[in-house]
């Protein structure tokens, strides 16, 4: 997973504002106990911190993988 993945499955899930409070605010156990902008700049993969996020919010897992998105053509 890219940078780019994890900041999309953020904004899908908690909005593009809301997203930047979580990911710089709250604490993850699943990183170190830190903020998921902090444990990226440390160089954690993007995927395992968007995990730590979902166990701590509770994001149910058939969302884990982003929101499906219809194809522009049927």
């Amino acid at each position: 997973m890219r940078i780019s993945d994890y900041w999309r499955l953020m904004d899908d899930e908690f909005g593009s504002g809301y997203s930047r409070v979580v990911s710089g605010s709250l604490i993850l156990a699943g990183v170190g106990g830190r903020t998921a902008d902090q444990a990226l700049a440390a160089g954690v993969s993007p995927r395992q911190v968007w995990l730590a996020v979902c166990d701590v919010q509770d994001v149910p897992p058939e969302r884990r993988l982003g929101r499906d998105i219809k194809p522009l053509r049927d």
